[in-house]
C-alpha cells in the first residue's frame, strides 16, 4: 500500500506543478497588461479613452478615444456569434442525434480539421475574393468592411462550437434517450426535451469559447474589416476591432510611449471584455439551473 502511495504521488505532485506553473504565467500576464497599460491613463481619463471617438495616438495632441474601436469589435464578434452559433448547434445535433453512423465518421474528423484551418488564409480568401464580389455587387466603395469580417469570423467558428457541442450531446446517457422513447416521446420530442437540456452546459461553454475565438480573432479582421475607425451606422461600412489595432500598429510604435500604453491598454480591454462573457455564462447556467430545480 506503502508503495502504490508513493508511486502515486510523484504524477500528483507533477500535475501540481504544472498547474501552479500555469496559474503564474495567467498571473504574471495579468500583471504585465496592468503595468504596461496605466501609464495612459497620465495622458488621458478613462472617460475620454473609453468615451472618445477619435483615435489619432500620433497627433499633436493626442487623441486616445477607443470608443469606436470598441464598437468596432463587439458589432464583428455579436454579428460572427448570430450567423455561426444558430448554425453550429443545428450541426452539433445533426451529428449527434440523426447523422448515419458512416457519415458521421466521415464528417467528425473533417469538421474538427477544420478548426485548424489557418486565419490568415482565410482573410486573405476575403480579401481577393468576397471583397470584390461584394463591392461590385453592393456598388460599395471598398468591400472590406463589418459584414465581410463577421462572415469570415462565423465560418471560422462554426467548427469550433459544433465540434464541442457535439461532444457534449454525445456525452447524454443512451439510458435518457431510451426512458424518453419508453414513456412514448417522438425523437424531436426526444432530442429538445432530454438531450438538449442534458447537455445544455457543454453547450454554453461551446457558444463561449466560440464568441471569445471570435472576440480574440485578429488576423480576418486585420485583412477584411476595413481599417476605418469609425462607429458603424450599416453592416457595409468598414471597422477597425481592437486586436487589428494592436496587430497594425504595435510594431511601429516606440517602447514606452503613450501610444504603447494605450495598445496594452486595449489589450487590457480585451481580456476584461472576455472575462466578463465569461461570467455572464457562468450567471446564464447558475440562473437555468435554479430553473430547471438543479
Amino acid at each position: 500500500m506503502n508503495d502504490t502511495m508513493r508511486g502515486d504521488r510523484l504524477p500528483r505532485t507533477l500535475i501540481s506543478l504544472v498547474a501552479a506553473a500555469g496559474i503564474l504565467i495567467m498571473i504574471f500576464i495579468l500583471f504585465f497588461l496592468v503595468r504596461e497599460s496605466f501609464p495612459i491613463l497620465r495622458e488621458a481619463t478613462l472617460g475620454e479613452i473609453l468615451l472618445g471617438s477619435l483615435w489619432y495616438p500620433t497627433m499633436e495632441p493626442p487623441k486616445f478615444g477607443m470608443f469606436p474601436l470598441i464598437v468596432g469589435s463587439l458589432a464583428v464578434t455579436l454579428l460572427a456569434s448570430l450567423m455561426a452559433v444558430p448554425f453550429s448547434l443545428a450541426l452539433a445535433v445533426f451529428l449527434a442525434e440523426t447523422c448515419p453512423l458512416g457519415l458521421r465518421e466521415v464528417f467528425k474528423p473533417v469538421l474538427e480539421i477544420l478548426g485548424f484551418f489557418p486565419s490568415v488564409v482565410l482573410g486573405f480568401i476575403g480579401m481577393v475574393v468576397l471583397a470584390p464580389e461584394l463591392q461590385s455587387r453592393f456598388e460599395l466603395l471598398s468591400g472590406l468592411n463589418l459584414f465581410n469580417a463577421a462572415l469570415l469570423l462565423g465560418i471560422l467558428t462554426i467548427p469550433i462550437v459544433a465540434s464541442i457541442a457535439e461532444d457534449s450531446l454525445a456525452a447524454v446517457p443512451q439510458a435518457l434517450r431510451d426512458a424518453s422513447f419508453a414513456l412514448g416521446a417522438t425523437r424531436s420530442e426526444t432530442i429538445f426535451r432530454v438531450a438538449v437540456p442534458s447537455a445544455l452546459p457543454g453547450i454554453l461553454q461551446a457558444c463561449l469559447l466560440g464568441i471569445m475565438r471570435a472576440l480574440g480573432e485578429t488576423m480576418v479582421v486585420l485583412m477584411a474589416a476595413g481599417g476605418a475607425a469609425i462607429l458603424p451606422e450599416a453592416l457595409m461600412d468598414p471597422v477597425r476591432p481592437l486586436t487589428s489595432t494592436i496587430a497594425a500598429e504595435m510594431g511601429e510604435t516606440p517602447v514606452g510611449s503613450p501610444h504603447y500604453h494605450a495598445l496594452f491598454f486595449m489589450g487590457l480591454l480585451l481580456l476584461l471584455l472576455t472575462l466578463a462573457i465569461n461570467l455572464g455564462a457562468l450567471w446564464i447556467e447558475h440562473r437555468g439551473r435554479r430553473w430547471r430545480g438543479c
